[in-house]
């Protein structure tokens, strides 16, 4: 099962990776924010405070479900069920940037729908010990989806 996990992890990964975004919301962290953020998100559980798809708040669709980003890259949300799906902390080195510029926050989810729009790879705006604030480009319409979690 792990080892599933991890090769879906890295195909994800590599499959991101050569994707086009703009990264003009970014900050600019170091490889020891890697660490910074996993440990982070490693303690705890967390909720989403804010979900906007392009124009439309979809924040109450994540109303009521706790987040667990285990160390293994296991991401379960649980409410009166349990959706498992991964998560991983990437440098980008996409679009001719070195590769400790810019981190990745990779979502995966297989199902529900409404969760299959939290896959993405997500740029890091914001990381604290309580608070995750991402960022992404959507596809060619321009529109810009963001994605904040807040400690329990």
């Amino acid at each position: 099962m792990k080892k599933i996990i991890l090769a879906a992890i890295i195909v994800f990964t590599i499959a991101l990776n050569c994707s086009c975004s703009s990264d003009d919301d970014r900050n600019t962290l170091d490889n020891d924010s890697i660490s910074a953020v996993v440990t982070a998100m490693n303690s705890g559980t967390w909720r989403v405070t804010k979900y906007i798809d392009g124009e439309n708040n979809e924040t109450a669709d994540f109303s009521g479900y706790n987040f667990t980003f285990t160390e293994n890259n296991i991401l379960m949300a649980s409410k009166d069920d349990e959706i498992m799906g991964s998560w991983l902390v990437v440098t980008d080195d996409s679009n001719g940037r070195s590769s400790n510029t810019y981190l990745d926050f990779i979502i995966s989810f297989s199902g529900p729908a409404k969760f299959l729009d939290l896959t993405d790879d997500w740029d890091i705006r914001l990381s604290t010990a309580n608070k995750l604030e991402l960022v992404d480009g959507s596809g060619g319409d321009g529109a810009t989806d963001y994605l904040t979690f807040e400690k329990n």
